[in-house]
């Protein structure tokens, strides 16, 4: 259906007057990713002109929260239940004979610099990367699909180095390695915010194929068209397909890479990706992604459903944010109707324990909001005492992504009981309020103001 996809998302950001348009040429050497950066990956841009290219480029798309959950039809209070009943309850997708995307197949002399504006975001990065593509292989037992996204390091012609992180695909590659035999991979661009959404749901953890938690979420079956040289499906309305295989024996020094904290990552050598074919749309658009930063949201929309459910079998939680400034997923705050005391530290031995990554937790009451930076900081302020409310596990496992992990091996886990007391003393910790006015409309005063 042609309202899947990239295309009708760009019309929705039109209409919704979220779309900007950039009709300056921009370099994909650095200027490009700068532009990207500005916004904070909060704006999505369509690129008119890209140097050295014929093909538009768009990014920033799914990095606003506000944003994407008008794409994804959801709002901020039922965006928890929506994922949770799409994971319980996935839908089967649809295989059709053809669609847009194939209506461009290359087979000979694959170049990829040449034939896609693909950016070079960072000083010293190693190479240009691809970073919005969403890497689709199939489970060789079960034939269940899954995607994630993937940083692809350009190699030259038609070879791309494959950050593999996830410990399922690293494990099915390495037993067909053994047995001198390549995984088959498709690599997708121009996708939609429901695509990227079920490319974050772990594979590891629910065991499900991502095109039916896809389906689940769009309320329609995802419309799907077999590969050219690949046994793999991929979207009919997507921009982009790179068909290729993960060659067995082969491996290529891949990084430095501006990483998730805005630190270069190492060098290290990775599997490389043959593409054997391209399928792509009339005058396609090449999505982009600044590095780490834009699909990390939808990332932590998903790490909330988690932590919400493991706080939610230990307190009587009210909501969670993992945080932007955590890189959607180190640190967390979340909110809870405090029925006992020692109510916070088990919300925070929960929330630690919910996910490896996880560094730091703030637990508040109902009064305070956790997306409200300024609240929290409040609350930290007028309801703790270091030697009572804040909790240190030394010495715990992290994230090497997260480069004070790195140096040690290991990581400090922190969590600060910031929840007033029970009973008596909970009247010093009330705050004032104008009554009626909690909320104010000043568009009533001043009928201009932005």
């Amino acid at each position: 259906m042609e309202r899947q996809m990239l295309r009708y998302t760009l019309e929705e950001l039109r209409s919704m007057g979220e779309l900007l348009v950039c009709d300056r040429e921009v370099n994909s050497e650095y200027e490009l990713g700068a532009v990207l950066k500005y916004f904070r990956n909060k704006r999505p841009i369509l690129f008119n002109k890209v140097k050295g290219s014929t093909l538009k480029g768009a990014g920033g798309l799914y990095g606003n929260r506000e944003i994407l959950y008008k794409l994804l039809h959801i709002n901020h209070e039922n965006r928890l239940f929506k994922f949770m009943d799409a994971i319980a309850n996935p839908k089967s997708y649809k295989v059709v004979d053809g669609g847009p995307v194939k209506e461009n197949i290359i087979r000979r002399n694959i170049d990829l610099p040449k034939i896609f504006p693909i950016p070079k975001f960072q000083q010293k990065d190693s190479s240009s990367f691809i970073t919005a593509g969403v890497l689709v292989v199939k489970d060789p037992e079960t034939g269940k699909y899954f995607t994630s996204i993937r940083r692809f390091q350009v190699n030259g012609r038609n070879q791309l180095s494959a950050l593999i992180a996830s410990s399922k695909l690293t494990g099915d590659f390495l037993k067909l390695e053994k047995e001198n035999k390549p995984l088959e991979v498709a690599i997708v661009l121009g996708y939609d915010a429901l695509f990227l959404m079920a490319s974050q749901i772990s594979s590891a953890t629910y065991g499900v194929d991502k095109y039916q938690i896809d389906s689940a979420l769009r309320g329609e079956p995802l419309e799907l068209v077999p590969c050219e040289t690949v046994d793999l499906l991929v979207p009919a309305y997507c921009e982009i397909v790179l068909e290729g295989r993960i060659v067995p024996g082969k491996r290529e020094m891949e990084g430095p890479f501006g990483e998730l904290m805005g630190y270069y990552g190492g060098v290290a050598p990775h599997p490389i990706i043959e593409v054997d074919a391209i399928m792509h749309r009339d005058d396609p658009i090449f999505q982009i992604a600044f590095p780490c930063r834009e699909e990390h949201l939808s990332n932590g929309l998903i790490r909330e459903v988690e932590l919400y459910n493991q706080l939610k079998n230990q307190v009587n939680v009210i909501d969670v944010n993992v945080t932007e400034g955590g890189g959607y997923r180190f640190n967390a705050f979340a909110s809870i109707d405090k029925q006992k005391e020692g109510d916070g530290k088990s919300a925070i031995i929960a929330a630690l324990g919910s996910n490896k990554d996880l560094k730091q937790v703030v637990i508040v009451d109902g009064d305070v909001d956790i997306f409200d930076l300024q609240d929290i900081e409040w609350a930290i302020t007028t309801r703790t005492q270091g030697s009572q409310d804040f909790v240190v596990i030394p010495g715990a496992l992290g994230s090497s992504l997260e480069p004070s992990h790195h140096l040690r091996g290991i990581t400090d886990k922190v969590g600060i009981d910031a929840t007033k007391p029970l009973g008596e003393k909970a009247i010093e910790f009330e705050r004032a309020i104008i009554p009626g006015h909690e909320n104010i409309d000043i568009s009533r005063y001043f009928p201009n103001i932005v």
